[in-house]
């Protein structure tokens, strides 16, 4: 028999809902139809004269080679900066779970970078990899290579890349760390009796039991890629050397603020929703199928 949750007070459910949808509807619902809205719009800099051209600005953006240039980069900048951001967590809290002496240490210490803004990691990385005077652009100049991300657009990419994965680390590592403590130890205790080596013992046991986190992580560090690196692109590289590291969401920016292309940088705006909601429901639709709950 299933239960149900009665209310006497029919409103109560309502007011409970109500800072939630006020919150949606304020910060996603109004901002988005603005964006839908303003797409269809060719608008002077100022925004006090528009015409309503329909799906000119979309046109125009789909024919645009450097647009697709921008969706290229953004796939490779999304595609490794989840890669490693997922499997950095992963291996420190496989680490960390095996700590017994100042394990709230270790872990406190691998949590601190999650407190760090976006911006301020940009701007710690690039302190390091510096070509004048960083720690590790130094150190690689002595073993013979000349690192400047600045002329070298993989240089670069490979900077943001770094930078971004390293401020969402701690953020799986704490749930990576939280899903093996849920993992009974009798049963990695009785596959270490019938001979299962930790090799074996983490692909047949650990990782099928982590799927759910680790499905959880995929779809949140997508979405980190695509719209929460701003911070550090615009720091570290602002979309340079040439374009290099230009992805969709700082290109957003870059030709609505500054080159005040207002309808076409909405265009864009709706464009990136889009190919996030897609990746997201695709996420759930296929890859949810392969986790084990």
């Amino acid at each position: 028999m299933q239960k149900r949750v009665t209310f006497r007070n029919l409103w109560l459910p309502y007011l409970l809902l109500a800072p939630q949808v006020i919150v949606t509807l304020i910060f996603f619902i109004w901002p988005a139809s603005q964006a839908l809205f303003q797409s269809l719009l060719v608008e002077d800099p100022f925004g006090l004269r528009s015409e309503f051209v329909w799906f000119q600005n979309f046109e125009e953006l789909f024919a645009d080679p450097l647009y697709l240039d921008s969706l290229l980069i953004t796939t490779v900048f999304s595609i490794s900066t989840t890669f490693l951001a997922l499997t950095s967590g992963l291996l420190l809290a496989v680490m960390a779970d095996r700590v017994v002496k100042g394990a709230a240490a270790y872990k406190g210490a691998l949590l601190w970078p999650y407190a760090v803004a976006p911006a301020v990691a940009g701007v710690l990385w690039l302190f390091l990899f510096s070509p004048a005077n960083g720690i590790i652009a130094l150190t690689l100049k002595t073993m013979g290579y000349d690192w400047n991300h600045v002329l070298n657009g993989g240089e670069a990419m490979l900077l943001v890349v770094l930078a971004a994965a390293w401020k969402q680390i701690a953020y799986n590592f704490l749930f990576f760390l939280a899903g093996l403590q849920m993992i009974p130890k009798s049963l990695l205790e009785a596959a270490a009796i019938d001979g299962a080596g930790p090799g074996k013992r983490f692909w047949t046991i650990i990782f099928p039991l982590l799927s759910p986190t680790t499905f959880f992580l995929l779809v949140v560090n997508v979405v980190y890629a695509f719209f929460d690196t701003f911070g550090i692109i615009h720091a570290v590289t602002s979309g340079g050397p040439a374009g290099a590291t230009n992805i969709l969401v700082y290109k957003v920016y870059a030709d609505g603020f500054i080159g005040l292309d207002l309808g076409g940088s909405a265009a864009q705006s709706v464009v990136l929703m889009a190919i996030v909601i897609t990746l997201t429901v695709v996420q759930f639709r296929y890859l949810e199928r392969r986790v084990q709950y």
